[in-house]
């Protein structure tokens, strides 16, 4: 007997059973439909009970026969990010999105798993969407501005609040929230003058953690990092958790010399807030200079976790891999981020010696040749701002 006539004679044969089953087919679809419901609502009790990995189970039994059931998935996601699998919770409300993607409540939900993530860019994104279609809520515009004030985007954040501002001069916490924010963005800038109008208007509702922080910033900017960490303390007393601020007090610590206190304000910003990108990178930073290669690396890809391609993070990780010996994983890297960046001096410098490490002498050889190129022209720059800081200085003169 063939192969054809072996498949024909089998489909005979089963004919009857299957016309079986089809009689019975609706009442065991009743069956499992009400055995699934039954999963679905096991679930939500035990969700609310926060027994959540019960809850998982049960959402994931209910899903395997409801695969199309949007809220389960959503549910599926929202005890999955409790529980912080939160690449599991992404792929959930993923999902959901590809059989609603107009429903707004879970792209929120998933902008948030990305945010707490540390994939901050990501959340952007579909935070920029529900902001396009919700003009008017102000948490997805004050979530979407802090994204931005972390991804160190400060020029998007004026833009996006800007408009807004005029409408938001109450003392609710929104309307705070909002000066802070655009405050911060423009002093960073250093749009001061135009920072400090919004540092006022929070000072007329009392002292408070915020008009610290931002006084603070401003004196940073301008130099003055002794009066920075008066402020910083100030803040501090009041509002310990605010974000940014021990970033920014571990930043003027550092810089009046008081580098061990840094180190603990930038490990007290990421006790309160992990993803924050500046103390991330300094403690990398302080720790690599430390000779402590190994415990350095995990704050740097944190880092570029927050602001992927930010070159400087790039950097760090690219020179810890030199330091391990792992030449043949450093060099592609170092060579696509001085193709990006094309005058980052230091990386041609790094670049360099990982060729010669190679062998490869002629590349070494012409990466040296860039650096004394850019060398020079850095030399150049900073002799014309000397020379322009000077005639500036005698032009006062009385």
């Amino acid at each position: 007997m063939t192969n054809r006539f072996l498949i024909a004679f089998l489909f005979l044969c089963v004919l009857p059973f299957t016309a079986t089953a089809q009689k019975a087919k609706p009442a065991q679809k009743a069956a499992a439909a009400n055995d699934a419901e039954q999963h679905f609502a096991r679930a939500v009790q035990l969700h609310q009970a926060g027994e959540l990995e019960a809850a998982v189970r049960e959402y994931q039994t209910f899903l395997a026969v409801r695969p199309e059931r949007i809220e389960a998935r959503s549910n599926l996601g929202a005890a999955l990010v409790r529980l912080g699998r939160f690449q599991e919770a992404i792929e959930q409300y993923q999902r959901a999105l590809t059989l609603d993607g107009k429903n707004q409540a879970i792209r929120l939900n998933l902008a948030l798993a990305y945010y707490k993530m540390a994939r901050v860019a990501s959340a952007a994104q579909e935070l920029e969407q529900l902001a396009a279609e919700q003009r008017d809520n102000p948490k997805v515009t004050l979530l979407l501005a802090d994204c931005y004030l972390q991804t160190g985007e400060y020029p998007k954040v004026i833009a996006l609040l800007t408009p807004q501002e005029p409408t938001h001069r109450t003392d609710s916490p929104e309307d705070r929230a909002l000066a802070y924010l655009l405050g911060t963005a423009l002093i960073r800038e250093q749009r001061v003058d135009e920072g400090q109008v919004l540092i006022e208007r929070i000072l007329r509702t009392g002292e408070s953690a915020e008009s610290h922080m931002m006084i603070g910033m401003t004196h940073l900017i301008i130099g003055e990092s002794a009066q920075a960490v008066k402020e910083f303390d100030a803040a501090i007393k009041l509002n310990p958790k605010l974000t940014m601020l021990h970033t920014a007090y571990g930043k003027a610590l550092a810089l009046t010399g008081n580098t061990d206190r840094a180190s603990e304000a930038y490990r007290q910003e990421l006790a309160n807030n992990p993803n924050d990108f500046e103390a991330n990178l300094q403690l990398g930073v302080m720790l690599k200079q430390d000779q402590k290669p190994d415990e350095a690396l995990p704050y740097f890809e944190r880092a570029l976790l927050v602001r992927p391609g930010e070159p400087n993070a790039r950097f760090y990780v690219q020179t810890i891999r030199i330091a391990q010996g792992k030449l043949q994983e450093a060099l592609p890297e170092l060579e696509k981020l001085v193709a990006d960046v094309p005058d980052f001096v230091e990386a041609h410098v790094q670049l360099a010696s990982v060729y010669y490490r190679l062998k490869r002498k002629a590349d070494g050889d012409r990466e040296q040749t860039i650096i004394a190129k850019l060398n020079a022209e850095r030399q150049a720059k900073q002799a014309g701002a000397k020379a322009a800081d000077k005639a500036d200085k005698e032009a006062v003169k009385p």
